[in-house]
């Protein structure tokens, strides 16, 4: 049997504890990780008699004269600046209201949140039955209850509005999630601080931009970028509602990606753009971490 001293135990224990830990991260993520970085250099064959041929950064470059990659992009692009602060001023106005209530709390943190935990196929197969064209539900409150439109809308099948039920339940479904965050910073505000600006004359408005917004900043900044991240993830309401049409006009990063790897088996180049939407996403963290070290100077 062998025998370890105090010391060695208290240093060799805890990484055998972590050992299995360890080895699942090794292989489920930074193996895979490693093997796309290496297939996105390649022509990558899945057939194993035929070998995958090294071709540099031909994915790379044919990524950047793609002009489907810059319309993914763009809507990706889209869905961001729509959705980000469509989420953070709606989110922060219903944790303002719930803050301010003095009974049922419980209950409307629950119901904005539910969205948030309901799965993604689901809410997407919703909001596909409700922006059916022309028996879906919009059309039907639209031509037929509100008589604002004279006949039904072509959600999905025109570009122009084939984005809108994806940026719509972007934002519904995101809201619960940044609530609770600015509901828990809203809670370590004194009130004290609050009532003495109320004492001195403040409004309403004055007391949130210059007391509340300020002492919350930190969590503001977090939820923005936490949300930049997530926006440039958008994908499975993608995949669901349009599948990037029509004629692939409301493609994003990652449902282009995800057609050019198991549509037309073109692991090399999917592996590339998935690279690529990497780079971006890591230039947002970048971005994080410099904005949370500061947070004073953003209000």
């Amino acid at each position: 049997m062998l025998r370890m001293s105090p010391r060695t135990q208290k240093l060799v224990i805890p990484y055998l504890f972590l050992l299995p830990a360890i080895l699942l991260f090794l292989v489920f993520m930074v193996y895979p990780l490693l093997k796309g970085f290496q297939i996105s250099f390649l022509h990558f064959s899945i057939v194993p008699t035929r070998p995958s041929t090294f071709v540099g950064l031909k994915n790379y470059i044919e990524a950047f004269h793609d002009p489907l990659v810059w319309t993914a992009l763009k809507n990706t692009l889209i869905y961001t600046v729509i959705t980000v602060p469509g989420q953070m001023i709606l989110a922060m106005l219903v944790a303002l209201l719930i803050n301010s209530i003095t009974h049922g709390k419980a209950f409307f943190r629950t119901v904005y949140y539910v969205p948030v935990i309901t799965s993604w196929v689901i809410v997407s197969l919703l909001f596909l039955y409700l922006f059916q064209s022309p028996q879906g539900l919009i059309n039907y409150f639209l031509v037929d209850v509100l008589h604002v439109a004279s006949q039904p809308i072509t959600w999905l099948e025109d570009p122009t509005t084939a984005m809108i039920p994806i940026v719509l339940l972007g934002i519904w479904k995101g809201i619960g999630w940044s609530m609770i965050i600015y509901l828990a910073a809203l809670a370590s505000i004194p009130n004290e601080i609050l009532e003495a600006a109320a004492i001195d004359g403040a409004t309403a408005w004055q007391r949130f931009r210059s007391v509340t917004l300020p002492l919350i900043g930190p969590t503001v900044v977090f939820t923005l970028v936490m949300l930049l991240i997530g926006g440039f993830n958008v994908f499975t309401s993608v995949y669901l509602i349009t599948n990037g049409g029509p004629m692939q006009q409301t493609e994003v990063m990652l449902s282009y990606m995800y057609h050019q790897a198991f549509q037309f088996i073109d692991f090399g180049y999917g592996a590339a753009l998935s690279f690529l939407l990497a780079a971006i996403i890591i230039t947002l963290s970048v971005l994080q971490m410099k904005l949370l070290r500061r947070p004073e100077e953003i209000f």
